[in-house]
């Protein structure tokens, strides 16, 4: 596995980050980001997940959206480094990963992600 310390992991999510488009990171709201060394052993994913995302999606908020605990996308920095040979392979990995998750925050499915590189 490669070997990175976390301080340099949670750099490369926050530059994954500052890339994303202004006009879209204007509009992500009551979303906190996190990083964790792994997924639950007992969640539904294993411990090969990358990233997750536990909220309501933009795109299902409505009038009764308030006083809400922030949405939560959390990036796994251990399986994502398990998966990569590379520092650069790592720097790829975690946008793709970021992006997955933003882009559930803003409603969009798995089938679209894969579809367009992003799974």
């Amino acid at each position: 596995m490669l070997d990175m310390s976390r301080e340099e992991f949670e750099e490369l999510v926050a530059e994954a980050l500052d890339r994303i488009p202004a006009e879209l990171t204007r509009l992500m709201d009551n979303v906190a980001i996190f990083v964790e060394d792994d997924p639950r052993p007992d969640g539904e994913h294993g411990t090969n997940l990358l990233g997750l995302y536990e909220g309501i999606p933009l795109t299902e908020r409505a009038g009764w959206y308030a006083g809400v605990l922030p949405d939560r996308i959390t990036i796994y920095r251990n399986p994502i480094l398990r998966i990569c040979e590379t520092y650069e392979h790592v720097v790829e990995e975690v946008e793709v990963t970021v992006v997955h998750e933003v882009a559930h925050h803003f409603g969009i499915g798995d089938a679209w992600l894969h579809e367009h590189g992003y799974g």
